[in-house]
């Protein structure tokens, strides 16, 4: 094996591709730091339309809550007083089976008043 020997010339050449390495490696480093630093600047504009859309949906599902729970006593009231509704239904459907059991007891006692004052005005 023989070993080569680099006189200042080849050094010079190597020493000089080097720089030009080192320095075309350089700018590429400042590229990726610049596509770097524009990447975090727009996903830092995304995070914050990110934060104030969700601020947004936030207030929407505490809106959307509210009207649920209104809904709801709402709904309760509305069953409270279809209660109330069914039972003066049942005191009008009593009230009226009365009238109609009471009927002939009424008519008798009218038919029986009809029958005096018959009377008393053939009497007269």
């Amino acid at each position: 094996m023989s070993v080569e020997r680099w006189t200042d010339e080849t050094i010079d050449k190597f020493a000089a591709t080097a720089a030009t390495a080192i320095a075309a490696n350089s700018e590429g480093i400042a590229s990726i730091r610049e596509v770097i630093r524009e990447a975090t600047a727009v996903s830092n504009e995304r995070m914050s339309r990110i934060d104030e859309q969700l601020e947004d949906l936030t207030a929407v599902t505490q809106a959307i809550g509210r009207d649920v729970a209104q809904l709801v006593a709402t709904q309760q009231a509305a069953e409270q007083e279809r209660a109330e509704l069914r039972q003066a239904t049942l005191g009008i459907a009593n009230l009226l089976a009365s009238l109609d059991s009471d009927r002939p007891t009424i008519l008798r006692k009218l038919n029986a008043i009809e029958n005096k004052v018959d009377r008393l005005l053939e009497q007269q």
